[in-house]
């Protein structure tokens, strides 16, 4: 029950009593009158029983006053004192409360702050302690995740139930690419902490690759490991390198394995081998036609020589075995000329660009110019905070190319390496000798045929490089100086964008991606209300809607959520989508939460979006701040969508009222400030899935020291609050 209403019981309560007080005397006296005195007593009081009745609801007033004088010191404030140190003593919030009430309430809020303080001197000690012994440990875990994140190979660690705990960004880019998602998770569905690797994987294909390494560890193998390619619901093809997380020994042999080589979990390093196939498959086509072409082709062409041989051929035949000769041979030659050209085109594309600093590219040239070309190299003018996106590879080669061109056709003695910014994110790399000038003929056929430098050769051009990096190659001559030069005019690499701010509260430099605890889960899964609370994945959303009133045509125009997994928020692991409602949006709800119309022109509609967040919220429990307002909206979509949102919910409106039942507010604003959770972003989808995350995350301790441990009695107990009436 509410202070408020145990304040009306109690002076309801007083009421009666009075009352039944005042009757009982009254009744009392006037049983021991006699006749007579009881008419004298009538007619002194019956002219003045207003004024006896104002009289007594003047002494109940003040009875009523005492009593909520005294309810607020000895009942209500010792409840609330009672509640915000259950919050000091089960979360790490720091603040000092304040003395209210009686003077033994004021004293005994003081004392608390005391032992607080005391606290957080020895909690700051004891963590100065900690950061000591642990400073080598946390910084092999920076070292780790350091090389994780920088990682071009996408690398994913499960337990042995197929749970992900570590994965890098480039799985995450990787996993990006294969969503068939239309909006908002970006993948996010496929993998995250605790996610399950079997929604991209065969649970039988990864049990096989076990079984051959478990196998290969029994006969004593070191180092086994075991590759599959399998195809994804996208049509992907992944190669997949499976390497096992073996059971670590005790803690006097720390770093020694078990001699049962027990497995704890398996490591997975993917490419992405479609465009690999298609291309080989393409080029296994082409060669295919050129043998088989050819074997057809020269069987035509044997029997055609072999008739020209007959000395007394007539000539009209002879001209048809020639022509057949002919068009044998100009087949053959357009077969082979198609399979070069092919070739030729997959060598071009096959060396990405990449960002190099420009001088050190000038510095690699010169000395490939002065290995390979044999003549001196020097830099004439660079600038040495030019940042250029280039295929060095390449690049080297065709300024190497066009040295050994000059040094050999006109004797040049001296190059130079010229490196200037050009207008429009640009630069110009010149390549200049002094000397003779070239006509255009000579500048033409050197830029388009095929470089060779030494003895090796490249189907590339000098144009095909400039091509590749999307610029241009051309020859200047400067007669004031006497020189000449050849340039390239090469992209500079993007300037870094500023971090975004709508990121609400990523403080990390990296996100976190691991959790090592995820081992220690039990491959048998409990029944969900059995579970205890710090042992489930949740799903934390909030939803942004054109208006309140989900059932008379209101619709959601945004939802953002975030995941806990292992007791940890995982900030880098979000849904945010933008939803067309199809429909005007009042002007008091853009006031509430700013988002403009135009800002939902072109975005999906809810048809699209919902089934991609019910792939975000697979196998979690679903947590919101006064979720029967946000239920009702996806419970109303369900026929149109065809997903439903069975999973558990809980709701830290109504947690926040079983461990807090004496506080005057249970606000999303007000929790937070009790639990001294930032609120940032605030209504905002995102911004309000995060800061929910969060106050859920302070109120799980202080359930568990109301005796609430389990899913099962966490929503037994939110449903017997008064706030569980609400309804939408």
């Amino acid at each position: 029950m509410s202070p408020d209403r145990r304040l009306i019981v109690a002076t309801v309560a007083l009421a009666l009593a009075m009352a039944l007080w005042v009757g009982g005397t009254a009744a009392l006296v006037w049983a021991t009158l006699d006749g007579p005195e009881r008419d004298a007593v009538g007619a002194v009081l019956g002219p003045r029983a207003a004024l006896v009745f104002m009289s007594a609801l003047v002494v109940f007033a003040l009875a009523a006053a005492a009593l909520r004088k005294g309810f607020n010191d000895f009942v209500a404030e010792p409840a609330r004192l009672a509640e915000q140190t259950q919050v000091l003593l089960r979360t790490d919030v720091q603040r000092e409360l304040p003395p209210r009430g009686s003077p033994a309430n004021k004293g005994l809020a003081e004392a608390i702050n005391q032992l607080v303080g005391q606290r957080a001197q020895l909690r700051t000690e004891v963590a100065q302690k900690v950061a000591e012994a642990s400073r080598g440990i946390e910084q092999e875990r920076s070292r780790l995740a350091a090389l994780m994140s920088e990682l071009t190979q996408s690398v994913v660690v499960c337990n042995l139930d197929g749970r992900i705990l570590l994965y890098n960004s480039r799985a995450r880019l990787q996993f990006r690419a294969l969503s068939q998602s239309k909006a908002g998770s970006g993948g996010a569905e496929l993998i995250g902490l605790g996610r399950s690797i079997y929604t991209v994987f065969d649970r039988t294909l990864v049990a096989h690759a076990l079984e051959n390494i478990q196998q290969r560890l029994q006969r004593g193998d070191a180092s086994p490991s075991a590759q599959f390619v399998t195809a994804t619901q996208s049509g992907q093809l992944l190669r997949a390198q499976m390497a096992p997380v073996r059971e670590v020994g005790d803690v006097g042999d720390v770093g020694k394995v078990g001699e049962d080589n027990t497995l704890s979990g398996f490591v997975l390093m993917l490419d992405n081998i479609t465009g690999d196939f298609e291309e080989q498959t393409a080029r296994d086509q082409l060669l295919h036609g050129l043998t088989e072409g050819s074997r057809a082709s020269l069987g035509n062409l044997q029997a055609a020589v072999e008739m020209l041989e007959y000395p007394d051929l007539e000539p009209a035949m002879r001209e048809r075995f020639h022509s057949v000769i002919r068009d044998e041979v100009g087949a053959m030659s357009r077969r082979i000329r198609d399979l070069a050209d092919q070739t030729a085109q997959s060598m071009k594309a096959r060396w990405p660009l990449e960002d190099m600093l420009g001088s050190d590219l000038v510095s690699a040239g010169l000395r490939r110019i002065e290995a390979m070309a044999g003549v001196r190299a020097s830099a004439s003018e660079v600038d040495n905070a030019l940042w250029l996106k280039v295929d060095s590879f390449s690049l080297l080669q065709a300024l190497t190319y066009l040295a050994g061109r000059l040094v050999e056709e006109h004797q040049i003695k001296l190059i130079q390496l010229r490196l200037l910014p050009a207008p429009g994110r640009h630069a110009h790399l010149d390549l200049v000798w002094s000397g003779q000038g070239l006509s255009t003929e000579t500048v033409t056929g050197w830029e388009t045929e095929a470089m060779k430098i030494g003895q090796d050769s490249t189907p590339m051009t000098v144009r095909d490089v400039a091509q590749r990096h999307g610029g241009e190659f051309w020859f200047e001559r400067e007669r004031v100086r006497h020189q000449s030069f050849f340039r390239f005019l090469l992209p500079l690499a993007p300037l870094q964008q500023p971090l975004d701010a709508a990121a609400f509260g990523l403080r990390d430099s990296r996100p976190e991606f691991y959790d090592f605890d995820l081992f220690k889960t039990s491959p048998q899964a409990r029944a969900l209300d059995d579970r205890a609370l710090s042992e489930l994945a949740y799903t934390v959303f909030d939803t942004e809607t054109t208006g309140l009133n989900p059932s008379q045509g209101d619709e959601i125009i945004q939802i953002g959520a975030a995941r806990i997994v292992n007791g940890k928020l995982l900030r880098a692991e979000c849904f945010e989508q933008l939803v067309d409602p199809q429909r005007s949006i009042p002007a008091a709800s853009i006031a509430f939460h700013g988002i403009q119309p135009e800002m939902l022109a072109g975005q999906p509609n809810i048809i699209d979006v919902l089934p991609a967040f019910h792939a975000f919220a697979q196998d979690t429990v679903l947590v919101a701040h006064n979720a029967a307002f946000d239920m009702r909206f996806l419970q109303l979509k369900e026929a149109a969508t065809g997903v439903r949102f069975d999973q558990p919910v809980l709701d830290t409106l109504l947690l926040s009222a079983v461990v807090h039942p004496n506080q005057e507010s249970h606000r999303l604003e007000a929790i937070a400030e009790r639990l001294a959770v930032p609120v940032l972003g605030r209504h905002t989808a995102m911004g309000d899935a995060f800061v929910t995350a969060e106050v859920f995350l302070k109120l799980v301790p202080l359930l568990q020291a109301r005796g609430i441990h389990t899913l099962g009695q966490a929503r037994e107990a939110a449903q017997q609050t008064y706030l569980a009436r609400v309804q939408y």
